[in-house]
């Protein structure tokens, strides 16, 4: 019960937007409840998705409601603002309907309520003033229409003139009844070939104006008799006969002769064929013969529109669900013996149709595109893309987009299945690709709209990710491998030379075009645009786009240079540096002057957010590298803000490295308080003349130049020194061999004016030198030892746990025995 009650509430919601087109708000159940906040009942419209309040709307005494084919229910919340109700079954529609007349205290029987029994306008102040209610016509008095009589038309042409727009509701309803009930619109219609026969152009014109009053009454059941099979021509006749004009129109003439309706595939459904002709007609009494409304007429349309909407939505289904007509249509869509001809026609008609198919509500709209693509639309739309024709072409590109707009993942799965036994030219992306870049619209319209079409392609936000499978990864690495290329193609043609071959408008927008995909894939696919364009080099090709002579052109470059930089990686910012690809910027923005236009402010804003950034690598590329350039530029100060900012950089680094020499003296080297009398007592006694070398190095220096080499150079040494203790034990070595190693350690000279206590004494090379013991030399005494570790600067021992315990066996066996120090 609970399902069929859920079922029976189901509603789409529609709005009617400013073009008169009706909407799609959302699917939902509605229900008619007491809001609080409202003060009354309304109707709520909850979504059957996530349970979101669509729709809450308080049913006022004075709104008008109208129910509409079993299944509607419209009204007006306010000026140009109309919805719609679409219920899924008439038992819904009429429970609903039900609550309403309910709270307005109407019959359920009728199919539309009133305002109120007064006008109360601005226009009627004195009226109100001056009158009761009691005043007023009586609202249950029905309305008598004159007979139709030549003589009358004059009085029928009052009543209609008065009943239309100044009329209050319920006397409309009255009207629409009396006519409806006396079958008065064929009455009108045999006078209208009376007076044409008689040629009376008064009478003619009299019926013009009836029948436009009878439009704006607004009523569906009206329309349903003006716009059938037998009387649809004759309200065109009448139409065609407007006072203002001097010379009747020729509308009837033009439907019958001229327009003619092609069956590209015949139709057996007479339903359907009567359905098509009849929404072809309407629409264009709409559209063509109907005045355009005035500001106070707008919404006294708004059934006719609705009657255009869902005679679609009924073609669309009728044609849906029958498959041996659209078997037969792709059949002939995708056959190489059809003509083109009957291949045009078969295209316009598919847009035609998938045009409609956008009235329907999601879950048909669903089904619809479900069934094209069992059918094999993609594939016919990939046929029609390789054809020479233009038209054709134009009318494939709007299937593709609506397909696409609807349900990328099922492009996506297409193009990666037929990627597995076709070649890259013959890929459905690539020739979409191909079509935008060869646009023959100067101002690349259609280029514009595959743009976007791409851009839905290509976004991760709508691609799926299940456990089994994920959308994203699979359909961006087929992607990069089979059509990127294609798509940037025209980009490395024009900069091909190291310049820009071609400079035209046209190659200038499309690179632009090309640009804004490319910024677009680069904020949204990280990692794979990001290895092509470090592997293909595209930044430097694109920078090239500045030297163009349109400066949007120029401007899309330097947006695409932006929006790496503000990817804030590191991979990206290594290979600016390394390409030295800030140096076309440079230029450009030196070629540009002091003009004051955007490509300058852009420009500064890039610099500008890489100090704000702090972006250290580019910082210091910038200043190192351009600053000279750039430093006479005072009219902002963005430059030299930068260059201080790297002051700052190279400040902090000296300290850190200051920090750091401090520790390693402090923590990962220790004096050894066994040796340091004897370390001093040596230091004095030493040769004056190491005082005056020339050749002193400060150990942060060494530390920043080669600080982990000399590491392995000490360990090495440490591990020598054991050895030969351990021999000497007559024990096995632990961790190295029995060759002794000699420690050479290159020393920069950054400060040749400053000589820092216990700098070593440097060799005829520059390079300082340690002594080291070889099979044909005594070993190194404890003095020489200590001699060398003092010139070092740093008289420390690497502690290493194991290398304790082995110091207590020796402690307790030689106890006067000292360790060798070494110094760095």
């Amino acid at each position: 019960m609970a399902d069929t009650t859920s079922t029976r509430r189901r509603v789409k919601l529609y709005m009617l937007n400013e073009e008169r087109q009706w909407d799609d708000q959302g699917t939902g159940h509605v229900s008619s409840i007491f809001v609080e906040r409202l003060k009354g009942m309304s109707l709520q419209v909850r979504s059957e998705t996530d349970g979101t309040v669509l729709l809450e709307s308080k049913i006022q005494p004075d709104t008008m409601y109208q129910k509409q084919q079993e299944t509607l229910i419209v009204w007006s919340e306010a000026a140009n603002y109309d919805l719609a109700l679409s219920f899924q079954e008439q038992a819904g529609c009429l429970e609903i309907w039900r609550k309403i007349c309910q709270v307005q205290g109407k019959d359920p029987s009728v199919d539309i309520t009133q305002d109120c029994l007064i006008d109360h306008g601005e226009h009627d102040e004195e009226f109100q003033e001056d009158s009761t209610i009691e005043d007023a016509p009586d609202a249950a008095q029905e309305i008598e229409l004159p007979p139709c009589e030549l003589s009358k038309l004059e009085e029928i042409w009052n009543i209609f003139t008065e009943s239309s727009i100044q009329s209050t509701p319920i006397r409309k309803e009255k009207l629409s009844v009396a006519i409806e009930n006396s079958g008065y619109i064929k009455k009108l219609l045999d006078l209208f070939h009376m007076c044409e026969d008689l040629d009376n152009m008064e009478g003619l014109h009299h019926l013009y104006e009836i029948f436009k009053n009878i439009f704006l009454l607004n009523r569906n059941e009206l329309f349903e008799i003006m716009f059938s099979e037998e009387t649809i021509f004759d309200v065109i006749g009448v139409l065609e006969h407007q006072p203002s004009s001097p010379q009747p129109s020729q509308h009837r003439t033009y439907l019958k002769e001229t327009a003619k309706f092609k069956q590209v595939v015949p139709m057996t459904n007479k339903e359907l064929l009567n359905k098509i002709h009849q929404t072809y007609r309407v629409q264009y009494i709409q559209d063509v013969i109907l005045p355009t409304p005035s500001v106070f007429e707008e919404n006294h349309l708004s059934s006719l529109t609705s009657f255009i909407f869902f005679n679609k939505v009924e073609i669309v289904s009728m044609i849906q669900e029958d498959e041996k007509f659209l078997s037969s249509l792709f059949t002939q869509l995708t056959s190489d013996d059809t003509e083109e001809a009957v291949r045009r026609d078969l295209v316009l008609f598919l847009k035609e149709f998938c045009t409609f198919s956008q009235t329907l509500q999601q879950d048909s709209r669903e089904s619809f595109f479900k069934t094209l693509s069992s059918f094999g639309v993609l594939s016919a739309i990939e046929v029609i893309l390789g054809l020479d024709d233009p038209q054709i072409k134009s009318a494939a590109i709007d299937i593709f987009s609506y397909i696409v707009e609807f349900s990328p993942s099922t492009v996506r799965e297409f193009i990666m299945k037929e990627g597995q036994k076709q070649d890259d030219d013959d890929l459905l992306v690539n020739l979409v690709i191909d079509q935008m870049i060869n646009d023959p619209d100067p101002e690349l319209g259609g280029a514009l709209q595959l743009m976007g079409v791409l851009k839905l392609l290509i976004d991760p936000e709508n691609m799926i990710a299940t456990s089994n499978k994920t959308e994203k990864s699979e359909f961006l690495v087929f992607f990069y491998k089979h059509s990127m290329h294609v798509l940037t193609a025209p980009l490395y043609a024009n900069t091909s030379e190291g310049r820009l071959s071609k400079d035209d408008f046209q190659s200038a927008q499309l690179q632009s075009l090309i640009l804004e995909l490319l910024t677009f894939c680069i904020e949204h696919h990280t990692f794979h645009i990001k290895n092509y364009i470090i592997s293909k080099d595209l930044l430097r090709r694109v920078l090239l786009l500045l030297k163009s002579r349109h400066r949007f052109l120029a401007l899309c470059a330097l947006r695409f240079m932006r929006k790496i930089v503000g990817i804030k990686d590191d991979f990206y910012y290594r290979y600016i540096i390394k390409g030295s690809l800030f140096k076309p910027i440079v230029e450009a923005f030196l070629e540009n002057g002091t003009r004051y236009n955007l490509f300058n402010s852009a420009i500064i804003e890039l610099f500008e957010f890489i100090k704000m950034e702090d972006i250290k690598s580019l910082c210091a590329h910038i200043v190192e590298t351009h600053m000279k350039e750039l430093e006479s530029v005072n009219y902002v100060s963005t430059f030299n803000s930068l260059k201080m900012r790297y002051e700052q950089q190279q400040d902090g680094l000296k300290d850190k490295l200051f920090d750091s020499t401090s520790v390693l003296r402090n923590h990962r080297y220790r004096r050894d308080a066994r040796t340091l009398e004897e370390e001093e007592e040596m230091w004095f006694d030493e040769d004056d003349e190491t005082e005056d070398l020339d050749s002193m190095v400060p150990v942060s220096d060494v530390l920043r130049s080669s600080l982990d080499a000399d590491f392995d150079h000490i360990n090495r040494y440490i591990g020598s020194r054991k050895v030969n203790k351990d021999q000497s034990r007559e024990s096995p070595p632990r961790l190295f061999n029995n060759r002794s190693t000699c420690i050479n350690i290159n020393l920069r000279n950054n400060s040749p004016n400053t000589s820092p206590v216990g700098s070593p004494a440097t060799s005829p090379t520059g390079s300082p030198t340690i002594p080291c013991p070889t099979p044909n030399t005594s070993p190194i005494t404890p003095s020489e030892k200590a001699l060398a570790a003092k010139r070092a600067g740093l008289v420390g021992l690497v502690d290493y746990p194991d290398e304790d315990s082995d110091e207590e066996e020796e402690d307790s066996e030689t106890p006067t025995a000292k360790r060798p120090r070494l110094a760095t």
